[in-house]
């Protein structure tokens, strides 16, 4: 059975679940801490996305959500993944305001505090910089701003919790996010099962940024559609029952341009505009 780990907990979590439901999976039976749910022949085992990305790397998990950060601490960076487009921050190095650095370059022998010492080590050595991890746990604002570390590396949101702290960054290392990541290779059954998910997130996720479009129109407008709505490939068109001055034109837009676009569908002449949201598309 194919074995994939899903957030127990938090805001990640909640924006999986949503993932996952719009996929036309069935979510009710998730109940966090460490349970567990067969959906659909798949085994979805709920944790912490650093312990999903752990077993993902030991081999014992077919594929998790978990996120950039977690994906560089455990060494699964270049295993298949997709982007999902939330949870985003800036893994930073970041030290206090008042402090005699400007560069990551002048922390050389000084001590830097991290939730992800495994890739705070390999990415200062790539730097060639020596410095001192020490791998934490809790809050790393506060110890820097106690100078107890004389930097930290972690992921910055809005740089609020920063600023609090009299904190500010330095380096800027890696734009982060939520993924999914897969086993680097799977069986075919397995594989097949991940293909299938991938595809479905693909496609609700296309489709929250799309509207089924249809109108009624003058046949000898149907092609100035394209210069309302660029980059529109062609309408399905259906006749009208005891019309000829009018077709019902059928076309996937973006949902952005349809409010800004209205007034232009009426200057053509459209009529009967209804617009629909979609659950998926596959190109």
């Amino acid at each position: 059975m194919t074995r994939i780990a899903v957030p127990s907990k938090g805001r990640l979590r909640d924006s999986v679940l949503d993932v996952l439901r719009r996929a036309g999976y069935n979510t009710a039976a998730f109940r966090g801490a460490n349970a567990a749910a067969v959906i659909e022949d798949i085994e979805f085992i709920e944790m912490r996305p650093r312990d999903a990305a752990a077993w993902l790397y030991a081999g014992r998990l077919d594929a998790a959500f978990i996120s950039t950060d977690t994906a560089l601490e455990n060494h699964v960076e270049t295993w298949p993944s997709i982007d999902l487009g939330f949870s985003r921050s800036d893994m930073v190095v970041a030290c206090r305001i008042d402090a005699p650095f400007s560069t990551a370059a002048d922390l050389a022998g000084k001590t830097v505090a991290t939730h992800l010492p495994s890739w705070t080590e390999r990415w200062f050595t790539s730097q060639g910089i020596d410095v001192d991890v020490v791998a934490m746990g809790g809050s790393l604002e506060g110890i820097c701003n106690r100078n107890l570390a004389d930097a930290i590396v972690d992921l910055r949101e809005t740089g609020g919790s920063l600023a609090r702290n009299s904190l500010h960054a330095i380096t800027e290392i890696v734009a982060c996010q939520a993924i999914f990541s897969m086993a680097k290779s799977a069986e075919p059954e397995v594989q097949a099962a991940l293909d299938a998910m991938v595809l479905r997130i693909d496609a609700a996720d296309l489709a929250t940024q799309r509207q089924y479009l249809m109108l009624h129109i003058h046949p000898d407008k149907v092609d100035q559609l394209g210069t309302v709505f660029p980059g529109l490939a062609a309408p399905t068109l259906l006749s009208l029952a005891g019309r000829d001055d009018l077709v019902a034109a059928h076309m996937v837009v973006n949902k952005d341009h349809l409010w800004a676009r209205l007034a232009d569908l009426r200057a053509l002449g459209a009529s009967g505009i209804v617009a629909l949201p979609c659950d998926a598309i596959v190109h």
